[in-house]
C-alpha cells in the first residue's frame, strides 16, 4: 500500500480532513463544548465531566492540540486548557466555505 498522497490536495482540504479527524470522537466534542461553556482555562475539571480515564481524557486533549483548536499552558503541576479563539474562527470558516460549496444535486 503506498503513501496516503495527502500533498496532492490543497493546504486547505489537508487542513479540514484534520479537523475532522481530530473532531472525529465524541469525548473530543464534549470537551470543546465544556471548554466553550467555561469561558476561562480549565485545569483538572475535564476529568471530572467525561466518563473517561485520566489518560484517556490526556489522548483527546492531545489530539485537540495537535490540531489547534485548544491551548494548554502549564501552571505549576498541572496544564490548563481553554479554546484557541483564532484556530476555532479558522475552523469555522474553513467548514462554512466547504458546506457551501457543497450542494445537493441529486437524490
Amino acid at each position: 500500500m503506498g503513501l496516503s498522497k495527502t500533498e496532492s490536495f490543497t493546504r486547505e482540504q489537508n487542513e479540514i480532513a484534520w479537523l475532522a479527524k481530530a473532531l472525529g470522537h465524541p469525548a473530543r466534542i464534549a470537551i470543546l463544548q465544556f471548554l466553550a461553556q467555561q469561558k476561562t482555562c480549565v485545569c483538572g475539571d475535564i476529568v471530572d465531566q467525561l466518563p473517561l480515564s485520566q489518560s484517556t481524557v490526556s489522548q483527546h486533549l492531545k489530539e485537540l492540540k495537535k490540531v489547534g483548536l485548544i491551548k494548554g499552558d502549564i501552571e505549576g503541576p498541572a496544564v490548563c486548557y481553554c479554546i484557541d479563539a483564532r484556530a476555532l474562527q479558522r475552523a469555522k470558516r474553513l467548514l462554512a466555505e466547504l458546506f457551501a460549496e457543497v450542494e445537493v444535486t441529486c437524490c
